[in-house]
């Protein structure tokens, strides 16, 4: 089964090459990588266009969460993998992921090693340090999905598109799309080098209550809304 890989890029440059070329390297002629690129001042689009294989795609400049929706929309194959732009990927992540997909299953998210800017290992485990478990409740109060790390089949992307308005986290909001439409499975193999520095977009810090309040009832707004769309 062929594979799209959609990154969303912002200002990328440090990192951005080593991040490709770990992607690219597992990649067929039948898949695709798609990068949303939003209007960066560094030299991200120079770093891109070296690839001849690499779909590249003018992001709107709105933030992470509708880059990522940019970059989703052209997506074409049966799997869809989404990557950031300063993370490494391990060898035969694609496969590995691909192979355990299971009929039922929606999406697949792999667990990651946590390392700080220079690849020195923070942690072993995403899922031990986060506690990660499945389930639409669960996922409601406390998110454990992680963009990153997951892979959707393309129906999932499909009932998700257009994202609804003021959306707080994709991962999350993909996540439980997945959930509503069958299983989501945990694959226990870390793939990825999760990359920690100061210039992440997210934070692994907590948000004032105020915000969080407002982030979860987004969050349920638009699971309610989502659900609505798959029903019909």
């Amino acid at each position: 089964m062929a594979v799209s890989v959609v990154m969303a890029v912002y200002n990328g440059e440090k990192y951005l090459k080593e991040q490709l070329d770990s992607i690219v390297s597992q990649l067929s002629f039948e898949d695709e990588l798609i990068v949303s690129l939003d209007p960066s001042l560094d030299c991200s689009k120079e770093i891109i266009l070296q690839y001849k294989n690499i779909k590249l795609v003018e992001g709107p400049g709105l933030g992470v969460i509708k880059n990522f929706e940019n970059g989703l929309k052209y997506a074409t194959n049966d799997f869809v993998f989404l990557a950031d732009q300063d993370d490494v990927w391990m060898k035969d992540k694609v496969k590995k992921v691909v192979d355990s997909f299971e009929t039922d299953t929606m999406i697949v998210m792999h667990d990651a090693i946590v390392v700080d800017e220079n690849k020195n290992e923070l942690e072993p485990s995403f899922f031990e340090k986060r506690n990660v478990r499945l389930g639409i409740k669960e996922n409601l109060l406390k998110n454990s999905y992680i963009g990153c790390c997951m892979c959707l089949r393309k129906e999932v992307i499909e009932k998700a598109l257009p994202f609804p308005d003021k959306l707080p986290m994709h991962d999350q909001y993909l996540g439980l799309v997945g959930e509503l439409m069958g299983k989501n499975k945990l694959y226990k193999e870390p793939l990825i080098l999760y990359r920690r520095h100061s210039e992440n977009v997210s934070s692994q810090t907590h948000s004032n209550v105020l915000q969080m309040l407002k982030w979860r009832f987004e969050i349920l707004k638009a699971f309610k809304f989502v659900k609505l769309r798959i029903q019909k």
